[in-house]
Protein backbone atom coordinates (compact mmCIF):
# COMPACT_ATOMS: atom_id res chain seq x y z
CA UNK A 1 0.00 0.00 0.00
CA UNK A 2 1.27 3.54 -1.28
CA UNK A 3 0.37 6.69 -0.12
CA UNK A 4 0.56 8.99 -3.18
CA UNK A 5 0.64 12.32 -3.44
CA UNK A 6 0.56 15.16 -5.77
CA UNK A 7 1.24 19.00 -4.79
CA UNK A 8 -1.57 20.67 -6.74
CA UNK A 9 -2.45 22.88 -4.45
CA UNK A 10 0.73 24.84 -5.68
CA UNK A 11 -1.48 26.13 -8.63
CA UNK A 12 -4.82 25.27 -7.53
CA UNK A 13 -5.24 22.78 -10.06
CA UNK A 14 -8.91 21.17 -8.64
CA UNK A 15 -10.10 24.33 -6.71
CA UNK A 16 -13.42 25.53 -6.36
CA UNK A 17 -15.91 26.92 -4.55
CA UNK A 18 -15.35 24.41 -1.47
CA UNK A 19 -12.29 22.33 -2.54
CA UNK A 20 -9.64 25.37 -1.88
CA UNK A 21 -6.13 23.50 -1.51
CA UNK A 22 -6.48 20.02 -2.78
CA UNK A 23 -3.43 18.19 -3.22
CA UNK A 24 -5.02 15.04 -5.64
CA UNK A 25 -3.83 11.58 -4.00
CA UNK A 26 -4.07 8.06 -4.08
CA UNK A 27 -4.63 5.59 -1.92
CA UNK A 28 -2.47 3.05 -4.10
CA UNK A 29 -2.87 -0.61 -3.81
CA UNK A 30 -0.85 -3.12 -5.53
CA UNK A 31 -2.14 -7.09 -5.45
CA UNK A 32 1.35 -9.15 -6.14
CA UNK A 33 1.15 -12.69 -7.32
CA UNK A 34 3.70 -15.94 -7.64
CA UNK A 35 3.23 -15.12 -11.36
CA UNK A 36 4.34 -12.51 -13.88
CA UNK A 37 1.34 -10.12 -12.88
CA UNK A 38 0.26 -7.44 -10.26
CA UNK A 39 -3.07 -6.07 -9.60
CA UNK A 40 -3.28 -2.18 -9.21
CA UNK A 41 -5.78 -0.06 -8.42
CA UNK A 42 -6.45 2.71 -5.98
CA UNK A 43 -8.63 5.30 -4.58
CA UNK A 44 -8.46 8.71 -5.00
CA UNK A 45 -8.65 11.82 -2.17
CA UNK A 46 -7.18 15.30 -1.87
CA UNK A 47 -4.51 15.01 0.35
CA UNK A 48 -4.97 15.25 4.07
CA UNK A 49 -6.09 12.01 5.38
CA UNK A 50 -4.78 9.95 2.43
CA UNK A 51 -2.79 8.14 4.93
CA UNK A 52 -6.12 7.28 6.91
CA UNK A 53 -7.52 6.03 3.61
CA UNK A 54 -3.94 3.84 2.73
CA UNK A 55 -4.25 2.12 6.70
CA UNK A 56 -8.06 0.98 5.58
CA UNK A 57 -6.77 -0.28 1.71
CA UNK A 58 -3.98 -2.19 3.85
CA UNK A 59 -6.86 -3.85 6.32
CA UNK A 60 -9.52 -4.93 3.80
CA UNK A 61 -6.60 -6.25 1.06
CA UNK A 62 -5.97 -9.32 3.60
CA UNK A 63 -9.14 -10.39 2.88
CA UNK A 64 -6.87 -11.63 -0.70
CA UNK A 65 -3.79 -12.56 0.12
CA UNK A 66 -3.35 -15.88 0.25
CA UNK A 67 -5.37 -16.75 -2.30
CA UNK A 68 -6.11 -18.23 -6.17
CA UNK A 69 -7.47 -15.48 -8.75
CA UNK A 70 -10.19 -17.70 -9.77
CA UNK A 71 -11.11 -18.56 -5.77
CA UNK A 72 -12.48 -14.59 -6.10
CA UNK A 73 -13.41 -14.17 -9.53
CA UNK A 74 -15.59 -17.29 -9.43
CA UNK A 75 -18.08 -15.23 -6.91
CA UNK A 76 -16.96 -11.48 -7.17
CA UNK A 77 -20.24 -10.90 -5.32
CA UNK A 78 -18.94 -12.66 -2.34
CA UNK A 79 -15.54 -10.95 -2.28
CA UNK A 80 -16.85 -7.51 -2.46
CA UNK A 81 -19.08 -8.73 0.75
CA UNK A 82 -15.97 -9.54 2.49
CA UNK A 83 -14.56 -6.09 2.37
CA UNK A 84 -18.02 -4.42 2.77
CA UNK A 85 -19.58 -6.79 5.10
CA UNK A 86 -16.86 -7.51 7.96
CA UNK A 87 -18.66 -7.39 11.34
CA UNK A 88 -16.55 -5.13 12.79
CA UNK A 89 -15.32 -3.40 10.66
CA UNK A 90 -17.91 -2.23 8.82
CA UNK A 91 -19.29 -0.08 12.13
CA UNK A 92 -16.89 2.60 10.71
CA UNK A 93 -19.02 2.52 7.81
CA UNK A 94 -21.37 0.68 6.89
CA UNK A 95 -20.77 1.12 3.14
CA UNK A 96 -19.42 4.87 2.86
CA UNK A 97 -16.70 6.87 4.23
CA UNK A 98 -13.24 5.52 4.09
CA UNK A 99 -14.33 2.11 4.46
CA UNK A 100 -16.05 2.60 1.18
CA UNK A 101 -13.74 4.20 -0.90
CA UNK A 102 -10.83 2.09 0.57
CA UNK A 103 -12.65 -1.12 -0.37
CA UNK A 104 -12.65 0.29 -3.93
CA UNK A 105 -8.60 0.75 -4.01
CA UNK A 106 -8.97 -3.14 -3.40
CA UNK A 107 -11.75 -4.32 -5.65
CA UNK A 108 -10.25 -2.30 -8.38
CA UNK A 109 -7.26 -4.03 -8.23
CA UNK A 110 -8.93 -7.88 -8.18
CA UNK A 111 -10.36 -6.39 -12.15
CA UNK A 112 -7.09 -4.91 -13.16
CA UNK A 113 -5.42 -8.35 -12.38
CA UNK A 114 -8.41 -10.36 -13.61
CA UNK A 115 -8.43 -8.22 -16.80
CA UNK A 116 -4.77 -8.40 -17.53
CA UNK A 117 -4.38 -12.44 -16.89
CA UNK A 118 -7.36 -12.57 -19.59
CA UNK A 119 -4.99 -10.41 -21.85
CA UNK A 120 -8.38 -7.54 -21.46
CA UNK A 121 -9.10 -4.02 -21.60
CA UNK A 122 -11.30 -4.01 -18.70
CA UNK A 123 -14.53 -2.47 -21.05
CA UNK A 124 -13.76 -5.78 -23.40
CA UNK A 125 -13.49 -8.48 -20.80
CA UNK A 126 -16.81 -7.05 -19.30
CA UNK A 127 -18.68 -6.32 -22.68
CA UNK A 128 -17.32 -9.81 -23.87
CA UNK A 129 -18.79 -11.71 -20.25
CA UNK A 130 -21.77 -13.83 -20.26
CA UNK A 131 -24.56 -12.06 -18.58
CA UNK A 132 -24.89 -14.56 -15.66
CA UNK A 133 -21.57 -14.00 -14.49
CA UNK A 134 -21.80 -10.08 -14.79
CA UNK A 135 -25.20 -10.37 -12.66
CA UNK A 136 -23.49 -12.93 -10.36
CA UNK A 137 -20.94 -10.08 -9.84
CA UNK A 138 -23.37 -7.38 -8.44
CA UNK A 139 -25.14 -7.42 -4.79
CA UNK A 140 -29.29 -7.01 -5.16
CA UNK A 141 -29.11 -7.13 -1.48
CA UNK A 142 -30.98 -3.89 -0.50
CA UNK A 143 -31.74 -2.59 -4.21
CA UNK A 144 -33.94 -5.53 -5.34
CA UNK A 145 -36.95 -3.66 -4.78
CA UNK A 146 -35.80 -1.23 -7.88
CA UNK A 147 -34.36 -3.58 -10.05
CA UNK A 148 -34.35 -7.23 -10.06
CA UNK A 149 -31.73 -10.31 -10.69
CA UNK A 150 -33.98 -11.26 -13.42
CA UNK A 151 -34.57 -7.79 -14.60
CA UNK A 152 -30.93 -6.99 -15.04
CA UNK A 153 -30.27 -10.12 -16.80
CA UNK A 154 -32.71 -9.07 -19.30
CA UNK A 155 -30.76 -6.17 -19.92
CA UNK A 156 -27.41 -7.46 -20.64
CA UNK A 157 -29.25 -10.31 -22.47
CA UNK A 158 -31.10 -8.20 -24.86
CA UNK A 159 -27.61 -5.82 -25.33
CA UNK A 160 -25.60 -8.56 -26.79
CA UNK A 161 -27.76 -8.28 -29.95
CA UNK A 162 -25.99 -5.28 -31.69
CA UNK A 163 -23.07 -5.24 -29.89
CA UNK A 164 -20.69 -5.69 -32.84
CA UNK A 165 -21.91 -2.79 -34.71
CA UNK A 166 -21.70 -0.59 -31.48
CA UNK A 167 -18.19 -2.03 -31.05
CA UNK A 168 -17.46 -0.52 -34.64
CA UNK A 169 -19.15 2.96 -34.04
CA UNK A 170 -16.72 3.50 -30.55
CA UNK A 171 -13.41 1.86 -32.36
CA UNK A 172 -14.39 4.98 -35.82
CA UNK A 173 -15.45 7.42 -33.23
CA UNK A 174 -14.70 7.40 -29.86
CA UNK A 175 -16.64 8.59 -27.05
CA UNK A 176 -17.78 11.93 -26.29
CA UNK A 177 -16.06 13.86 -23.61
CA UNK A 178 -16.16 17.06 -21.43
CA UNK A 179 -13.68 19.11 -20.32
CA UNK A 180 -14.11 22.18 -17.08
CA UNK A 181 -13.02 26.20 -17.57
CA UNK A 182 -12.75 28.19 -14.73
CA UNK A 183 -9.99 30.80 -15.59
CA UNK A 184 -8.46 32.38 -18.45
CA UNK A 185 -12.29 31.75 -20.22
CA UNK A 186 -12.17 33.20 -23.32
CA UNK A 187 -8.51 31.25 -23.70
CA UNK A 188 -9.45 27.81 -23.17
CA UNK A 189 -13.31 27.95 -24.63
CA UNK A 190 -10.96 28.90 -27.96
CA UNK A 191 -8.63 26.34 -27.42
CA UNK A 192 -11.19 23.98 -26.28
CA UNK A 193 -13.10 24.56 -29.42
CA UNK A 194 -10.30 24.50 -31.62
CA UNK A 195 -9.19 20.87 -30.61
CA UNK A 196 -12.82 19.68 -31.31
CA UNK A 197 -14.55 20.16 -27.68
CA UNK A 198 -18.28 20.70 -28.05
CA UNK A 199 -19.16 20.18 -24.12
CA UNK A 200 -17.51 22.58 -21.63
CA UNK A 201 -18.14 22.76 -17.50
CA UNK A 202 -17.71 25.75 -15.23
CA UNK A 203 -16.99 26.05 -11.63
CA UNK A 204 -19.83 28.39 -9.50
CA UNK A 205 -20.60 28.86 -6.08
CA UNK A 206 -19.19 32.47 -5.88
CA UNK A 207 -20.86 35.61 -5.95
CA UNK A 208 -24.25 35.33 -7.85
CA UNK A 209 -23.83 38.24 -10.36
CA UNK A 210 -20.00 36.93 -10.71
CA UNK A 211 -21.29 33.38 -11.86
CA UNK A 212 -23.55 34.90 -14.61
CA UNK A 213 -21.42 37.07 -15.96
CA UNK A 214 -18.32 34.15 -16.18
CA UNK A 215 -21.59 32.30 -18.17
CA UNK A 216 -22.21 34.10 -20.31
CA UNK A 217 -18.94 35.09 -21.45
CA UNK A 218 -18.27 31.32 -21.95
CA UNK A 219 -21.41 31.44 -24.27
CA UNK A 220 -20.10 33.93 -26.39
CA UNK A 221 -16.70 31.86 -27.39
CA UNK A 222 -18.57 28.37 -27.62
CA UNK A 223 -22.12 29.54 -28.94
CA UNK A 224 -25.38 28.58 -28.05
CA UNK A 225 -25.10 25.54 -30.34
CA UNK A 226 -22.81 23.30 -27.66
CA UNK A 227 -23.42 22.38 -24.52
CA UNK A 228 -22.27 24.27 -20.99
CA UNK A 229 -22.47 22.34 -17.60
CA UNK A 230 -21.89 24.29 -14.12
CA UNK A 231 -20.51 22.43 -11.47
CA UNK A 232 -21.62 24.30 -7.67
CA UNK A 233 -19.98 21.16 -5.52
CA UNK A 234 -22.59 21.53 -2.82
CA UNK A 235 -21.93 24.58 -2.15
CA UNK A 236 -25.86 25.65 -1.59
CA UNK A 237 -28.54 24.85 0.98
CA UNK A 238 -31.32 23.90 -1.48
CA UNK A 239 -33.41 27.25 -0.88
CA UNK A 240 -30.40 28.60 -2.43
CA UNK A 241 -29.35 26.33 -4.97
CA UNK A 242 -32.66 26.94 -6.36
CA UNK A 243 -32.47 30.44 -6.13
CA UNK A 244 -28.77 30.22 -7.91
CA UNK A 245 -29.73 27.50 -10.36
CA UNK A 246 -32.66 29.99 -11.73
CA UNK A 247 -30.26 33.40 -11.66
CA UNK A 248 -27.81 31.33 -14.23
CA UNK A 249 -30.48 30.37 -16.29
CA UNK A 250 -30.04 32.90 -18.70
CA UNK A 251 -26.78 31.28 -19.57
CA UNK A 252 -28.84 28.24 -20.50
CA UNK A 253 -26.64 25.61 -18.62
CA UNK A 254 -27.52 22.09 -19.79
CA UNK A 255 -27.03 20.83 -16.37
CA UNK A 256 -26.76 22.35 -12.77
CA UNK A 257 -23.86 19.55 -10.89
CA UNK A 258 -24.08 19.14 -7.50
CA UNK A 259 -26.50 21.95 -6.41
CA UNK A 260 -26.64 20.86 -2.61
CA UNK A 261 -25.74 17.86 0.47
CA UNK A 262 -24.90 14.33 -1.91
CA UNK A 263 -26.76 13.09 1.06
CA UNK A 264 -29.83 14.82 0.05
CA UNK A 265 -31.83 12.98 -2.04
CA UNK A 266 -35.47 14.61 -1.24
CA UNK A 267 -33.51 18.60 -1.50
CA UNK A 268 -32.53 17.04 -5.11
CA UNK A 269 -35.92 16.01 -5.84
CA UNK A 270 -37.21 19.12 -5.05
CA UNK A 271 -34.89 21.33 -6.56
CA UNK A 272 -34.65 19.19 -10.20
CA UNK A 273 -38.72 19.68 -10.22
CA UNK A 274 -38.63 23.75 -9.23
CA UNK A 275 -35.62 24.57 -11.48
CA UNK A 276 -36.29 23.16 -14.73
CA UNK A 277 -35.68 23.03 -17.97
CA UNK A 278 -31.92 23.24 -15.85
CA UNK A 279 -31.41 19.67 -15.27
CA UNK A 280 -29.84 18.20 -12.08
CA UNK A 281 -26.25 15.91 -12.24
CA UNK A 282 -25.40 14.54 -8.87
CA UNK A 283 -23.92 11.10 -7.82
CA UNK A 284 -19.82 11.68 -7.28
CA UNK A 285 -19.86 11.93 -3.82
CA UNK A 286 -22.89 9.06 -3.66
CA UNK A 287 -21.62 6.50 -1.14
CA UNK A 288 -23.16 3.53 -2.57
CA UNK A 289 -25.64 1.71 -4.14
CA UNK A 290 -28.38 2.39 -1.79
CA UNK A 291 -28.46 6.76 -2.22
CA UNK A 292 -28.34 5.93 -6.08
CA UNK A 293 -31.70 3.61 -5.74
CA UNK A 294 -33.23 6.84 -3.96
CA UNK A 295 -31.84 9.16 -5.97
CA UNK A 296 -33.61 6.81 -9.07
CA UNK A 297 -36.66 6.25 -7.26
CA UNK A 298 -37.23 9.57 -6.00
CA UNK A 299 -37.09 11.13 -9.81
CA UNK A 300 -34.15 13.49 -7.83
CA UNK A 301 -32.05 14.17 -10.91
CA UNK A 302 -31.52 13.88 -14.26
CA UNK A 303 -28.01 12.33 -14.72
CA UNK A 304 -26.65 10.18 -12.73
CA UNK A 305 -22.56 10.54 -12.17
CA UNK A 306 -20.36 7.19 -11.59
CA UNK A 307 -17.49 7.46 -9.87
CA UNK A 308 -14.91 4.53 -10.17
CA UNK A 309 -14.23 4.50 -6.34
CA UNK A 310 -16.24 6.74 -4.31
CA UNK A 311 -18.88 3.67 -4.03
CA UNK A 312 -16.83 0.17 -3.63
CA UNK A 313 -15.25 -0.51 -7.20
CA UNK A 314 -15.81 -2.12 -10.43
CA UNK A 315 -18.84 -4.28 -8.83
CA UNK A 316 -21.34 -1.81 -7.49
CA UNK A 317 -20.65 0.49 -10.56
CA UNK A 318 -22.30 -2.25 -12.45
CA UNK A 319 -25.39 -1.89 -9.73
CA UNK A 320 -25.81 1.87 -10.93
CA UNK A 321 -25.29 1.05 -14.45
CA UNK A 322 -27.91 -1.38 -14.48
CA UNK A 323 -30.19 0.61 -12.73
CA UNK A 324 -29.41 4.19 -14.89
CA UNK A 325 -30.41 1.54 -17.76
CA UNK A 326 -33.99 0.07 -16.08
CA UNK A 327 -34.68 4.25 -14.86
CA UNK A 328 -33.55 5.89 -18.18
CA UNK A 329 -31.15 7.91 -16.49
CA UNK A 330 -27.99 8.81 -18.91
CA UNK A 331 -25.11 8.33 -17.31
CA UNK A 332 -22.09 10.81 -17.36
CA UNK A 333 -18.76 9.53 -15.37
CA UNK A 334 -17.23 12.03 -13.29
CA UNK A 335 -13.29 12.17 -13.72
CA UNK A 336 -10.52 14.13 -13.30
CA UNK A 337 -8.47 14.15 -10.02
CA UNK A 338 -5.61 10.71 -10.26
CA UNK A 339 -6.66 7.96 -12.55
CA UNK A 340 -10.69 9.24 -12.33
CA UNK A 341 -10.20 9.29 -16.50
CA UNK A 342 -8.63 6.17 -16.47
CA UNK A 343 -10.74 4.65 -14.50
CA UNK A 344 -14.45 5.72 -15.54
CA UNK A 345 -13.62 5.50 -19.61
CA UNK A 346 -13.86 1.76 -19.17
CA UNK A 347 -17.25 1.86 -17.29
CA UNK A 348 -18.63 3.91 -20.45
CA UNK A 349 -17.41 1.58 -22.87
CA UNK A 350 -19.07 -1.51 -20.60
CA UNK A 351 -22.46 0.59 -20.63
CA UNK A 352 -22.60 1.09 -24.29
CA UNK A 353 -21.53 -1.85 -25.10
CA UNK A 354 -23.37 -3.85 -23.26
CA UNK A 355 -26.05 -2.04 -20.65
CA UNK A 356 -27.69 0.90 -21.91
CA UNK A 357 -26.66 0.60 -25.60
CA UNK A 358 -26.24 4.18 -26.60
CA UNK A 359 -24.46 7.27 -26.22
CA UNK A 360 -27.11 10.14 -26.46
CA UNK A 361 -26.87 12.74 -23.78
CA UNK A 362 -23.74 10.77 -22.51
CA UNK A 363 -20.65 12.29 -21.68
CA UNK A 364 -17.53 11.34 -20.16
CA UNK A 365 -15.26 14.23 -17.90
CA UNK A 366 -12.29 14.45 -18.79
CA UNK A 367 -9.59 17.27 -17.17
CA UNK A 368 -6.39 17.18 -18.73
CA UNK A 369 -3.64 17.08 -15.65
CA UNK A 370 -1.51 13.61 -14.66
CA UNK A 371 -2.17 11.84 -16.92
CA UNK A 372 1.73 11.13 -17.77
CA UNK A 373 1.69 9.61 -14.45
CA UNK A 374 0.07 6.45 -16.18
CA UNK A 375 1.72 3.22 -18.07
CA UNK A 376 -1.53 3.67 -20.12
CA UNK A 377 -3.14 6.94 -20.05
CA UNK A 378 -5.99 8.18 -21.59
CA UNK A 379 -6.02 9.06 -25.57
CA UNK A 380 -8.30 11.98 -26.36
CA UNK A 381 -8.92 12.56 -30.30
CA UNK A 382 -11.15 15.80 -31.53
CA UNK A 383 -12.88 15.74 -28.24
CA UNK A 384 -13.61 11.89 -27.35
CA UNK A 385 -12.23 9.48 -25.73
CA UNK A 386 -10.32 6.54 -27.53
CA UNK A 387 -10.76 2.84 -26.80
CA UNK A 388 -7.73 1.56 -24.63
CA UNK A 389 -6.12 -1.78 -26.34
CA UNK A 390 -3.84 -2.99 -23.17
CA UNK A 391 -4.83 -4.98 -20.90
CA UNK A 392 -6.22 -4.12 -17.19
CA UNK A 393 -7.92 -1.16 -16.00
CA UNK A 394 -5.65 1.57 -17.20
CA UNK A 395 -4.74 2.56 -13.60
CA UNK A 396 -1.02 0.98 -12.85
CA UNK A 397 1.24 4.02 -12.19
CA UNK A 398 4.75 3.96 -13.64
CA UNK A 399 6.86 2.97 -10.81
CA UNK A 400 9.35 6.24 -11.39
CA UNK A 401 6.32 8.29 -10.22
CA UNK A 402 5.57 6.02 -7.37
CA UNK A 403 8.57 6.34 -5.87
CA UNK A 404 8.77 10.52 -6.91
CA UNK A 405 5.15 11.52 -5.22
CA UNK A 406 5.31 9.07 -2.12
CA UNK A 407 4.18 10.71 0.78
CA UNK A 408 5.98 12.10 2.84
CA UNK A 409 9.55 10.81 2.00
CA UNK A 410 9.35 11.08 -1.92
CA UNK A 411 11.85 13.88 -3.97
CA UNK A 412 8.72 15.81 -4.95
CA UNK A 413 7.87 16.21 -1.17
CA UNK A 414 11.68 16.07 0.02
CA UNK A 415 12.25 19.11 -2.31
CA UNK A 416 8.81 21.29 -0.95
CA UNK A 417 10.13 21.05 2.66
Amino acid sequence: MLDVRFPTSLGSIGSDAVNKDPDYSAAYCILETNADVEGHGLTFTLGRGNEICVEAVGYLARQAVGRSLASITDDLCAFSRLLTDDSQFRWLGPEKGVIQIAAAAVINAVWDLYAKVEGKPLWRLLAEMPAEKIVSAVDFRYIDDAITRDEALAILTRSQSGMAQRLKRLEAAGYLAFGFSDEKVRRLCREGLAEGWTHFKLKVGGEAADDLRRALLMREEIGWENRLMVDANQKWGVEEAIARTRAIAAAKPYWMEEPTSPDDILGHARIRREVWPVRIATGEHCHNRVMFKQLFQAEAFDVCQIDSCRVAGVNENLAILLMAAKFGVPVCPHAGGVGLCEYVQHLSFFDYLRVSCSMEDRVIEYVDHLHEHFLDPVRIVRGRYQLPARPGYSIEMKPESLVRYVFPGGEAWRNLA
